[in-house]
């Protein structure tokens, strides 16, 4: 059996964090710094946030490789922060781009005797395949002590396996979000909805106005699943979203029906998808985004779901987060809003000094508060100064992830086997793109889904 993340046990907290993150938001001033005009130039003093720092060895002469699929802005920010830790030990750090699933790219790797020293890894479930195959190391005594002193036990429990601590959360997201062209908004008399009903009014206004509602980035599944999942969250509550996570009840369930028949309601509805469903499945996530904030009060979409990180693909345009991108929290389906988180954990896959420093590095306040500045980032680490993040609406996504504690549920795709819930073209990503396809075909998506899920989990739910 596949071991079980830390997550809340009460809907009444999801709700409490939901109802802190709209409050928050509504609150935000506009405007904030422009993200893709930061640099590195305030990298080196990041070590005065936590008194001296964290305290690093001197690796002259040591090198290190750190895979992770991280592209675009993302990737260049987090170079950053290798480049700091560097500079501090006198390793030479490069950076590996790896690709989805990044257990198959690791195992490549490994077959060919070239494996990465550290690799950052999405999902629980790619932690513990790891571990299964013997790749990742478990944390040295250091990288603990410093996940000791800076997360919650919610955020250490989920880098464990089986008791043994191998990954620390280096990046955290909140995907229970929906970012909004500000005029296209303006333009329709749209106002930033609370319920799924809401939801439903304000794209049928923008729709009149003569924009399309949604952008999706049906391209990548994975973005297919967040939506599922805040759907579910939300109307079956959190003991099932548990419970199918952890494929305790099958997705033939009533549960799963009512959720994809939910979601039809958006991608089944006649051109309230950028491109439709054709174009929807041929648009990768940043141009999902990026389609959302161009074309002035014409883009091609008024609304883009997915999580904090959004803002980095938004730096990417003209538009300024907070004045003409805007946010809210993902509306209730059901009693209460959802909140549904990831991340992506640093795993040491050769046990080296250096590596085992890079992953000391990367759980201190230190690494986190380096990319914090840089924008589109979101840190678990508690001891990161709210400052540090470049804008308001940042520094309240990032304020209430801290409140909350350990009241989130983890991405439920990322839970699962990776041959279920991370594999481009096969199990729930798959399955979902076709369901974008054909949005009246509920009983075939479940069956694909229940079938693809019993194979991976090896039982029958």
């Amino acid at each position: 059996m596949r071991s079980r993340s830390s997550t809340i046990r009460t809907h009444r907290a999801v709700t409490t964090l939901a109802a802190l993150l709209a409050g928050a938001l509504a609150l935000s001033a506009c405007g904030g710094s422009d993200d893709d005009k930061k640099t590195g130039g305030g990298a080196s003093s990041s070590a005065g946030e936590k008194g001296s720092g964290v305290t690093l060895p001197k690796l002259d002469g040591a090198s290190l490789e750190v895979a992770a699929v991280w592209t675009g802005g993302e990737q260049k920010n987090f170079k950053q922060v290798l480049a700091e830790f560097a500079q501090r030990t006198g390793a030479e750090v490069t950076f590996v781009p790896a690709q989805d699933p990044i257990i198959n790219f690791l195992g490549s790797k490994i077959a060919g005797g070239r494996p990465p020293d550290v690799a950052l890894l999405p999902q629980p479930g790619a932690i513990k395949q790891a571990v299964d195959k013997k790749w990742a190391k478990p944390l040295g005594p250091q990288a603990r002590a410093e996940l000791a002193e800076n997360y919650t036990q919610g955020w250490q429990d989920i880098g464990k396996v089986d008791g043994t601590q191998y990954g620390a959360y280096y990046k955290a997201a909140n995907k229970s979000l929906i970012w909004y062209n500000a005029k296209a908004f303006e333009n329709a008399g749209a106002t930033e909805p609370t319920t799924w009903q809401e939801l439903l009014t304000t794209a049928r206004a923008v729709y009149d106005s003569g924009v399309t509602p949604f952008s999706v980035g049906g391209a990548d599944g994975w973005t297919l699943t967040d939506w599922f999942e805040n759907v579910y969250l939300s109307q079956a509550g959190p003991e099932k979203y548990d419970r199918l996570a952890r494929h305790e009840i099958k997705w033939t369930d009533p549960s799963v029906k009512e959720a994809l028949t939910t979601l039809a309601q958006i991608w089944g509805e006649k051109d309230y998808v950028a491109g439709g469903a054709s174009g929807a499945l041929q648009t990768e996530f940043p141009a999902s985004v990026t389609q959302t904030f161009t074309g002035g009060d014409q883009p091609k979409a008024a609304m883009v779901y997915e999580g904090d990180f959004a803002q980095v693909n938004i730096g990417e345009t003209k538009a300024k987060v907070g004045t003409d991108a805007k946010v809210f929290p993902f509306p209730a389906v059901g009693s209460a809003a959802p909140v549904v988180s990831g991340g992506d954990a640093a795993v040491v896959l050769k046990d080296s000094e250096a590596a085992q420093a890079l992953v000391t590095f990367l759980a201190s306040p230190d690494a986190a508060t380096i990319q914090a500045k840089l924008g589109g980032y979101l840190s678990p680490n508690k001891n990161v100064p709210n400052s540090a993040y470049p804008n308001e609406v940042q520094r309240t996504i990032a304020k209430a992830l801290i409140a909350s504690g350990d009241d989130f549920r983890f991405d439920m795709s990322d839970q699962a086997p990776q041959a279920f819930g991370g594999t481009p073209g096969k199990g729930e990503w798959k399955a979902l793109q076709d369901f974008l396809q054909n949005p009246t075909d509920v009983a075939g998506a479940q069956a694909r889904l229940e079938k693809d899920a019993a194979a991976a989990y090896g039982n029958g739910g």
